[in-house]
């Protein structure tokens, strides 16, 4: 993520109707590079909501009205596969023809949306349960600023484009705006039936409704004008969006368990992953979530690829090879970059086009370019796909040559980072917000600065290309790279463990300063293999200390450090990703009791945020009949809080897919709590398949392999 931190939205004042409008429920759909952020009753009120179009906002106002006030809310949500928003309201007192007013509740008000190809469509229906006639005033108000995203975000511009002015055509409005990039960028609203009344910012319909009577009315926004929305584009363009996202979500194996509710998280957290998949030249690939982060990171959809990755390496194909073509070529101190240094983020709105925001093709993250090179190898075992290596070989070249030449700034042996610009990130690792990394008296570091879970990151990624050079025939090269790992492993031993505490620091600063602090970074060396037994097994009963464990899952930092905060946004808050990440760590050093613990946790989070975990929420302790408290502009969806319930379900199973080998390897397997069976079926190994079983008997768990060819499970 970038550091230009949403600031929770400003109040929103409850409607006529007194049904509050909190931020954090905010509904979302996305096709490709567009989405669109309304609360429950369908509306767009021009805050942090809107409908988005390549980082900008064209649909800023978006209200419906029934005579002077909006319905009195029923209730709102997303389809199961994040297709449909629906929206069910009821009327306000309306007028009877040429009598009093009419009483409230009689008339059934539905909104239907849905995107496709990157196109908003709409149906407002009506439906008059009363036994007299209904006049109904039927108005929608509709508004384009334009706005890019960071200025969404809160970021003030000196100077804007050019705002035409909106053109009224019978049953449109279109509005364009030429931004300072020369860049035209248009929106067109249209209604399948002409209003009586329409204006730049309205329309206008007076509707007369018999008993029983329903009416429908259709609304499209898009770029292109000349369209009338009718009943048969609709219900056209709703099949393909659905079949789309049906055959989106059919990638990797089937999972399957006797938990009714569990089964709900993992559809919900594959219908998200699919919602946020984009089909690039490349592949598939996450974009990070919404409605922040709409768009192509580096760091986030490598960690998304790997949590599905033993199950789905589709995901993680489509990761790398984008990721390699879209890798830094020359020096900028403006954009964080480096020859062979791998993307942190991309955006296409008018700031990042004008060089206002460093964000159009922005490098400013130390631990995406080992973790791309890390992925590689893991992908590489899980897939035995060495053609995609070939391929990839360059950029994997380039990413070590950036770890050697351009990751060591000081000369310490150890990764760091100091951005170029101050228009750049202050803090490069995961945990990117500006008071992130401090010391244990507050103090904020000079850098550059190494964290410690990027050097478990350099190790995995050494480690890796040491294995690819052997699998290559380059033996030289692996030797080289295996001692270059152990050396990363020797100095991170040496220089961030902190004795008396029996945990490892969180940085070491410019000045060669240990920041002595309890973070949940080390959960992450965990994850990559870095610590010793005896070392692992102490942070391991540190992380799952009341100190680090809210109940919910694990805090990113200890109660009790400086600067902790439960309601920060990486001081003291939960990440789900961060929670499985450091699972599957546990995991690896047969910490499997707390990996159960963790994962009841997250699901029993997940259902009180109906089956989807968002991207944080606060640290709190757990208190009894009381729910994970929100934070309030946390992105829902976001791709690598839905791909935690499948890191936290291998670091449970204890599966491993041996590509080299062809054989897929179980360790210590056990069940979620609440989980008797769990059916994993079509895990692809290349050309062939293997369907798992995995059944609670007493206090064991047992394994059965259903290979359709031949392919072995070993349980270990």
């Amino acid at each position: 993520m970038d550091d230009i931190a949403p600031a929770p939205d400003a109040p929103v004042e409850a409607g006529e109707t007194g049904e509050p409008r909190v931020p954090y429920r905010l509904f979302a759909l996305k096709d490709k590079d567009t989405f669109v952020v309304a609360d429950a009753f369908g509306d767009i009120l021009g805050a942090s909501d809107g409908l988005f179009h390549n980082d900008t906002r064209i649909l800023s106002t978006f209200r419906v009205f029934i005579g002077s006030r909006p319905p009195s809310l029923l209730s709102a949500a997303i389809a199961q596969d994040n297709v449909f928003f629906t929206s069910h309201g009821a009327n306000q007192a309306l007028p009877y023809p040429g009598g009093p007013m009419g009483p409230p509740g009689v008339l059934h008000v539905e909104r239907k949306r849905f995107l496709w190809e990157e196109r908003l469509y709409e149906r407002i229906c009506c439906v008059n349960y009363s036994r007299d006639v209904v006049l109904i005033p039927l108005s929608v108000e509709f508004g384009a600023d334009f706005r890019d995203m960071f200025e969404v975000r809160g970021l003030h511009r000196r100077q804007r484009g050019y705002l035409h002015a909106p053109e009224v055509n019978g049953r449109s409005v279109r509005f364009c705006y030429e931004g300072l990039d020369q860049v035209e960028r248009a929106s067109v609203i249209s209604f399948s039936d002409p209003p009586g009344r329409i204006s730049s910012h309205r329309a206008d319909y007076m509707y007369s409704l018999q008993p029983e009577g329903r009416l429908e009315l259709y609304l499209e926004v898009g770029a292109t004008s000349g369209v009338t929305p009718s009943r048969e584009r609709f219900r056209y363009a709703a099949a393909r969006a659905r079949w789309d996202m049906r055959a989106r979500r059919r990638h990797g194996a089937r999972l399957k368990t006797s938990g009714r509710l569990f089964n709900e998280w993992v559809e919900k957290s594959r219908a998200d992953l699919a919602l946020l998949t984009t089909r690039m030249e490349t592949g598939p690939y996450p974009y990070a979530g919404i409605p922040w982060f709409s768009t192509a990171f580096g760091r986030d959809a490598i960690i998304t690829a790997w949590q599905i990755l033993w199950f789905d390496p589709s995901l993680a194909r489509g990761v790398l090879t984008y990721l390699a073509a879209h890798q830094a070529e020359e020096v900028s101190a403006f954009r964080d970059s480096a020859p062979g240094k791998i993307m942190h983020e991309t955006r296409k709105g008018e700031m990042p086009a004008m060089g206002e925001v460093p964000f159009a093709r922005y490098y400013g993250g130390v631990d995406t370019t080992p973790l791309f090179v890390a992925l590689a190898g893991a992908y590489a075992e899980r897939t035995r796909d060495l053609a995609l290596i070939d391929d990839l070989w360059p950029a994997l070249m380039g990413a070590i040559h950036w770890i050697d030449a351009y990751g060591d700034s000081d000369g310490d042996g150890l990764i760091d980072y100091k951005r170029g610009r101050e228009s750049g990130l202050a803090n490069q690792g995961w945990k990117d917000s500006e008071d992130s990394v401090f010391h244990a008296d507050g103090r904020f570091p000079n850098g550059p600065i190494a964290l410690v879970e990027v050097q478990g990151y350099a190790f995995a990624a050494y480690r890796a290309m040491a294995k690819l050079a052997h699998h290559r025939g380059d033996q030289d090269n692996a030797a080289r790279w295996a001692a270059r790992a152990e050396q990363i492993r020797e100095a991170v031993e040496r220089r961030f463990w902190m004795e008396d505490l029996g945990y490892y620091g969180i940085a070491i600063d410019g000045e060669g300063e240990l920041c002595r602090v309890l973070g949940s970074n080390p959960g992450h060396l965990l994850f990559s293999g870095l610590p010793s037994a005896e070392r692992a097994k102490k942070v391991a009963q540190r992380l799952l200390s009341s100190s680090f464990d809210s109940g919910w899952g694990l805090r990113t930092l200890a109660v009790g450090e400086p600067r902790f905060n439960p309601m920060s946004y990486h001081n003291g808050s939960v990440w789900p990703h961060d929670t499985a990440v450091c699972a599957l760590g546990l995991a690896r050093y047969g910490e499997r009791d707390g990996v159960l613990s963790l994962t009841s946790g997250l699901f029993e989070t997940a259902n009180t945020f109906e089956m989807r975990l968002p991207e944080l929420f606060c640290g709190f302790p757990r208190m009894a009949g009381e729910p994970p408290v929100a934070y309030p502009v946390a992105c829902l969806p976001q791709a690598w809080a839905a791909g935690s319930v499948f890191m936290m379900l291998q670091a449970c199973l204890g599966v491993n897919v041996d590509g080299w080998n062809r054989e897929v390897r179980v360790s210590d397997p056990h069940l979620p709590n609440g989980v008797d069976w769990l059916t994993v079926d079509g895990l692809r190994i290349g050309d062939e398949t293997v369907d798992l079983g995995f059944e609670r008997a007493g206090r064991r768990v047992d394994v059965q392999g259903r290979g359709r060819t031949g392919i072995p499970v070993k349980v270990v």
